[in-house]
């Protein structure tokens, strides 16, 4: 009895325990044999048989099969590692080789690259990896360079500048504005006035109604900075309306204080109407010179899809007379509506007020919609182009197109 405990813990310390100790497994194997070795202590002799062996034979099998497949998984996990460490090592070979290898490269990213199935595909994958690290690093520091910008002017509008602070342009702003203002208010008593007709609220949308109240700030702006101002009124001007909430929106405060004339009658119940003028593109009468005497109209209209005839025929329900500004006299116009923006048209008009010159006011045209201005009498071009007309059938009109086009060239 004695012996054969003895002969299984010989077999069990020399066997089985140095491979469980070295994989981790004393503590799983160290119960059973303990248990083992009581269990044949506790039996009699006569226990002993030959089927008492076979048992044994068969625990030692099940035993080395467990062991095995533990030890395969073991050995299995090393290997991928071992793989992955391989792997590491390559591509460390090929960023000293100058290759476009990425600097960081995740375990799931390795794998990516083990399983790629040729080399070429395995270069591509790691450019692609090393170009998005360039991107990262990229905006990295384009948000380290934003910072430290911020933080540079941070720290310089904490400190005393000299040049804002100077008394000296304290002191010019303060009395420009005070010009301005004095400008504006001589304007309103003594000054020619100008009517921004506001009743085509419902002919446009609420963006549109948008655009148009930013011009006319612009253009009220330039008119206040102005050598002579005009005297500006809104007429047909309702409270509370689209027009209104968007005069609040851009001054604020400062609506309350604007020196214009902000009234809902008509204009016609104001002014006489053989004073009145309606300035509009679609109007058959070309306006020839600027004249002091007359009080214009500017339409209040920004419109996008460009309806013709809205602000005509206003006009014409009126009673009033109406003009439209010589473009095409000085201009090569291009093909296009010839609508101007509400703050164009105020410089027009406050350069044909102060100078008269129309090339000088018709420079505040977008150069996009005309090639030049006309160098020729406006009377010879128009012989010429009734003579082009008259002979469009006939044998002579290579000749006259070539002499047109030699007289006025395209710019």
């Amino acid at each position: 009895m004695q012996s054969a405990n003895m002969l299984l813990r010989r077999i069990v310390r020399s066997s089985v325990l140095p491979f469980a100790t070295q994989h981790g497994m004393e503590k799983d194997l160290f119960p059973l044999s303990r248990t083992l070795s009581l269990s044949l202590c506790l039996k009699q002799d006569k226990s002993y048989e030959s089927s008492e062996k076979l048992d044994l034979d068969e625990w030692k099998k099940v035993m080395k099969s467990g062991l095995q497949e533990e030890v395969s998984e073991m050995v299995s996990e090393p290997k991928e590692l071992s793989s992955l460490a391989a792997a590491r090592e390559t591509l460390e070979m090929w960023r000293l080789a100058g290759r476009a290898v990425p600097e960081k490269i995740s375990d799931e990213q390795l794998k990516t690259f083990m399983e790629c199935p040729s080399k070429s595909a395995k270069k591509k994958y790691l450019k692609y990896l090393h170009i998005k690290e360039l991107h990262k690093k990229n905006d990295k520091r384009k948000m380290d360079e934003k910072r430290e910008r911020r933080l540079e002017a941070q720290d310089q509008d904490s400190k005393p500048d000299e040049i804002k602070k100077s008394s000296f342009l304290c002191v010019w702003s303060r009395t420009m504005d005070q010009a301005y203002n004095w400008r504006a208010a001589q304007s309103m008593i003594f000054g020619q006035p100008l009517v921004f007709d506001m009743s085509y609220e419902k002919e446009m949308s609420l963006r549109e109604v948008s655009n148009t109240v930013r011009q006319i700030v612009m253009s009220e702006s330039s008119n206040r900075r102005s050598v002579d101002p005009f005297h500006i009124h809104f007429c047909n001007f309702k409270d509370d309306s689209l027009y209104h909430r968007e005069f609040i929106k851009n001054y604020r405060e400062a609506w309350d204080k604007l020196l214009i004339t902000v009234t809902d009658q008509c204009y016609t119940e104001i002014f006489p109407k053989d004073k009145l003028i309606y300035l509009t593109a679609d109007s058959p009468k070309v306006m020839k010179t600027f004249d002091h005497d007359k009080i214009y109209i500017v339409g209040s209209m920004v419109d996008r899809s460009i309806k013709t005839g809205v602000s005509l025929a206003r006009a014409k329900r009126l009673g009033l007379e109406t003009a439209a500004l010589p473009l095409e006299k000085y201009l090569l116009w291009n093909t296009g509506a010839k609508n101007l923006t509400l703050d164009q048209m105020m410089h027009i008009l406050l350069t044909l007020k102060d100078t008269a010159d129309w090339k000088k006011a018709l420079e505040f045209v977008p150069k996009r919609k005309y090639r030049g201005f006309v160098n020729k009498p406006v009377k010879e071009l128009k012989k010429t182009l009734d003579l082009i007309n008259t002979l469009k059938l006939g044998k002579g009109r290579e000749k006259v197109e070539k002499r047109f086009a030699k007289n006025y060239p395209q710019r």
